[in-house]
Formats: C-alpha cells, structure tokens, sequence
C-alpha cells in the first residue's frame, strides 16, 4: 500500500522539476511512512511513497525496466493478491524477476500484455505506467475502486496522485470548487468520475486511462453485467464459501503484522472465523472500537438494536482470537485537531461525523501493532445487509434507496438562499438517480421486482459502496495502516450480484447466502444477530461539546462558511436543547463544523457563475 503522484509534460523538460515533483509527493507520506522515490525523464515524473508490506527490501519505488525501445517507469499502489500465479506464468514466458514483490509482476506483466493487465489482476490497486516507447502514460484503477486515484488534464499533459491534495501540490492545479463540486458536497450521491475541485477526475473503478500527445482517453475493462444464474440454493451457498475461503487465504498473505476488524456483526465475524481457520497455529489478532460509557449510555434505536460488545466477545472466544477493546473517550472524538486530521485526510468535509473520527482513532491505535487489517466492509452491498433492501416503500421510491430510507433527500438545505437555488439540490439527485438507473443491464423476462431489486443493488455497489470504500481508505492510509476488503473481491461480487433475490433472501432474512454459508465458524449469538451498523457515541457530552464549538464559528461572522450556510440556520442549531438533539440533528452540527475546518485548510476559490 502506498501513496503515488505524477507529472507529464509534453512541451517541457521535467527533468528540472524535482522540487515540485518533491512537494508533490510529501503530500503522500502518510501513506508512504517507510520509504520515498522520484524518478523524472524529459516528459514524465513520478513519485512515490512506500508502505512496506510485501518483499520489504526489494519492493522499492518508482520501478523501472529498459527495452531496447525505452524504459518503462511505473508507480503503484495496492496488492495483486493473484501474484503469484502470474509470476509462474510470466516466468514461463521467459521474465526474469529481480524481486519477491507483487510491483515487479504488475510492472512485466504490463511488458507482456500491456494495458490488457488490468484485466488480470485480482486485488486492489491503483498504478501509473510512464511508456517511453510510445510516449504514453496508463492509469489503472481496480473494479470496485477500492484504491483513490485522481487525474487533472493540463494545457499539455496531466497530473495525477492517489489523493487531490498531491495534485494540488502543483501550482498548475488551483484549489477551486465550482457549482458542480458543491452539488457533490452537499447532497448524499456519488457521482461516477467527479473529484469535487474543479478539473479534477477520478479514473474511474474498472477503467483504465491513457494520456499521449493526442489527449486523454478511457477504456472500461470491467463493469457489473446481468448473467443468468443457474444454481441452486445448495450449490450457491457452497461456491460463495469457496469463494471466500479462497479470498480470505489470499488476502492474509503479508510479510507485516496482519489482523482482522471485529465488530460482532455477520461480516466481520465470518472474516474473523475464516481467518482463525486459515492461519491454524497462528493466532489471529483482531480489535474492536468501543466507547467510554457506551454499556452505560446505549439506548437501542432505529439503526443499532444491541451494543457491539457482547458479540466481540463472543466471535473472540469461539474462534480462540488474540482480541484488544480500542475503548475511545469524549474528549478524543471531540477534539477540534482530530477534526482538522480527518477533514485533511479526506480532503473533503464529506465526513460521517464521529464515524470517522473513531475510525482514524481505531486505526492509528491498531498501526501501533499491526501493519494490515482485514475488513468486512462491502459486505452490506453485495449481500443486501442495509435494512432498506427489505422495506417495500424504500424499494418503491424514485431515488437512491439510502435517501429514501433516511429522508435525507434535499429539500431545505440550510445553504444560503441564492446559493440554494442557484445548486438546486433536488433536481441535482433527481438527474444523478435517472443517471445510474440507465447503467443498469437487466435479464429479459425478468420481472418488475427482480428487475427493481437489481437496480437497487446495483446502485449500491456502483454508487454507496464507493463512499464507504474511499472513507475507508483515507482514514486507515492517513496513518499508515493497510486495510484489506475481501468482500469486494470482484469474482465475489460478480457472482453474488447475479444471484436472483429470493435466494439473497432465502431464509427470509437479509444476507442469507453469507450466513449460511459462515454459520459453521460463527457463535449462535452471532449467526442470529439482527444487522447493526457502525457504532456511534451515545455520550451526550459529545453533543454538548458540537454545540459549544459551533456557537463559537456563529460569533465569526465575516468566516467564508457564511458564504455558502445560512448564518441564522447555524445559529438556530447552536441554540437547540442538547437533549432534543437527535442523530440526523447531531450529523448536521458535525458537518457545519467539517465545512468551516475544510474552508480554513484549503482555502478553496468557489466559482459558483
């Protein structure tokens, strides 16, 4: 895992940019913490910050190999959990390998196949390819986009990184945000390619890009279609434990420290079971997030039903698993510095309040003693694990279901009136919704619900599940952890996604085929356990301290949040009894408090004409 940055420059010499490339590529080392590396030619500079996971001594970067044509220079970040095989194979092919890592295979692999490699890996993985045979640069991207990688055309090239602010390192790229950014920040939607700042792109999940002399262009290599499924419930519950048997083996190669994030739900507890049954001899580590006071301070709501402790505890016991409570207090969560580190690692104030924050909290005390860490993120969407699959007036509403569900569709917004209507936020999600839906490929002769039903998993896999993985992603890179998702591995996803929904659903209960294909290797408690989400603090200190910080932004006035949030909506929400203060009115003081953080680091230009 690790951080990348580049610049090409057809009508410069680039060989005199290291000080840029070098500004650039400092902005990856929190990805990056073990080692760093530029390699610059005339119309091409990489950079590179190294997380060492795989061949620790030989697997440094940028990457390079001479043909008698020209080199090739590569960057990348990720893992190629098929490497493996692929390195018998290229080997057979007559390549002679210098190093044990799975950089090196990718790299020749490209020399073998070229771009078509993409289509051969089997892993997570974001990589740059400077051709100089050809003058060309690829940009490959995996299927689910479980790696960032962002892209900014220039007059006569482009830059590219794993995160907005490598690119924004380079005075060419400006830090301005336009009427389209601010329609991304503010409504719950992920729009396909859209990076937010202004002439910044995302190389899309599945896509490969190429930029020469001629311009940018893209080819998708992989794309969720409609096949018919024609296994029975018996074999279909076999070939996902298979498959995730075979994940989870693959996913556990490391030459680090390697544990599993246990929640006590379904996913992770499975993750957690299998890994115990991979590693025999080998006790697996695993670690939860819990909260001062929560066994205290839980009331059961609409979302989480049960605590997350007891079951933790159950999976640990069961599986015999070397577990560590990560307990985080009030104070930590609410501490404005914590806030400032998750906006910038986002780079957007695009965060899950709290969620976020005692992720990076998690993750930056797991890194003290692991280096890679499985995840049963994802496992919702390819399933159906959201409640919302399972309500028909969710499955019957026209817009993203997680909208529906948690009427979180805009309506008034609290932005500035001219503002407001000049974003107009409704139809924005109304032509995003329309958007996605004409992605969709369906069986014919499937029938009205079937065909609503793979809509609505095919949304979450294209659109939700993307967000979920960048905040993953940026939380655990931001302090130098791996996190690995085997449950968007893409044959998985492929094969699950293709199941009909009465067999997603056979027991009547959602994600049926993953419980009973793991209900050997889990605790009773679990196996039955009703889907609980990620856990938030129910402290109502935590509410209290929210409020006494944005009563202080509400005194600045002349702060540039004013430009774009009512002053008096903010106001009126300092001002609310902290007991009447629910979840969705707590998120709502947790993003005000993320747009004015992100507007104090960033300083973005907003261009609303």
């Amino acid at each position: 895992m690790c951080g990348i940055v580049g610049w090409v420059g057809f009508d410069q010499d680039l060989t005199q940019a290291r000080p840029v490339l070098a500004a650039m590529t400092e902005t990856m080392a929190c990805r990056g913490p073990d080692d760093s590396g530029t390699w610059l030619a005339r119309h091409a500079a990489l950079g590179h910050r190294r997380l060492a996971v795989i061949d620790l001594p030989g697997g440094a970067q940028p990457m390079a190999v001479d043909t008698p044509e020209g080199a090739l220079a590569m960057v990348y970040s990720g893992e190629a959990y098929n490497f493996t095989e692929l390195r018998a194979e290229l080997a057979g092919r007559g390549h002679r390998f210098r190093t044990d890592s799975d950089t090196e295979v990718v790299l020749r692999g490209y020399l073998e196949w070229g771009p078509a490699i993409a289509e051969r890996l089997n892993g997570m993985y974001a990589f740059a390819i400077w051709d100089a045979r050809t003058e060309r640069l690829v940009m490959i991207r995996d299927r689910m986009g479980i790696k960032p990688f962002y892209y900014h055309p220039t007059a006569d090239g482009v830059l590219f990184g794993s995160e907005p602010k490598a690119i924004l390192a380079n005075p060419l790229a400006e830090p301005v945000v336009d009427a389209a950014g601010l329609r991304e920040l503010f409504t719950f939607t992920k729009t396909p390619g859209a990076a937010v700042w202004a002439g910044m792109r995302e190389v899309l999940p599945g896509t490969v890009v190429t930029v020469d002399r001629g311009g940018v262009r893209e080819h998708t290599y992989w794309r969720l279609d409609a096949r018919e499924h024609t296994d029975d419930t018996e074999t279909t519950v076999a070939t996902v434990r298979e498959l995730l048997d075979d994940i989870v083996r693959r996913q556990l190669v490391a030459d680090v420290p390697r544990c599993v994030l246990l929640s006590g739900g379904l996913d992770s507890s499975a993750l957690t079971a299998l890994a115990a049954g991979q590693l025999g001899a080998e006790q697996v580590r695993s670690f939860a997030v819990d909260f001062v006071g929560q066994a205290e301070n839980f009331v059961p709501d609409e979302l989480r039903a049960t605590p997350d402790g007891p079951f933790v505890h159950d999976v640990a016991e069961h599986v015999g698993s070397a577990h560590e409570d990560i307990v985080l207090d009030t104070s930590a969560l609410a501490d404005p510095e914590l806030r400032r580190r998750v906006v910038t690692a986002r780079d957007l104030p695009l965060g899950l309040g709290d969620m976020d924050s005692s992720l990076y909290l998690l993750f930056k005390a797991i890194r003290q003693r692991s280096t890679v860490a499985l995840s049963g993120e994802s496992a919702d969407e390819v399933f159906g694990g959201y409640k919302w699959f399972h309500q028909p007036e969710v499955q019957r509403a026209d817009t993203f279901p997680w909208l529906a569900a948690q009427s979180m569709i805009p309506t008034r917004s609290g932005l500035v009136p001219e503002v407001e209507a000049l974003l107009d936020l409704p139809g924005y999600v109304a032509d995003q919704y329309r958007s996605a839906l004409a992605e969709v490929d369906h069986l014919p002769g499937a029938d009205p619900h079937e065909r609503r039903m793979r809509e609505i998993c095919h949304l979450h896999l294209t659109r939700f599940v993307r967000t979920l993985l960048d905040r993953k992603d940026r939380m655990s890179m931001a302090v130098g952890l791996e996190v690995r998702v085997p449950f968007c591995d893409h044959r998985l996803v492929e094969y699950v996604y293709n199941t009909p929904w009465s067999l997603k659903t056979f027991d009547g209960r959602e994600k049926s085929l993953l419980r009973a294909a793991t209900r050997d290797v889990l605790p009773r408690s679990v196996a039955e356990r009703v889907k609980s989400p990620y856990p938030s603090t129910q402290d109502p200190r935590y509410t209290v301290e929210l409020q006494q910080q944005v009563k202080e932004l509400v005194v600045a006035r002349d702060h540039a949040l004013f430009d774009l949030v009512d002053h008096r909506a903010v106001e009126e929400m300092a001002q609310l009894d902290p007991a009447s203060i629910g979840q969705m009115a707590r998120f709502g003081l947790e993003r005000v408090l993320d747009l004015a953080v992100w507007l104090d680091i960033y300083r973005p230009r907003v261009r609303l004409s």
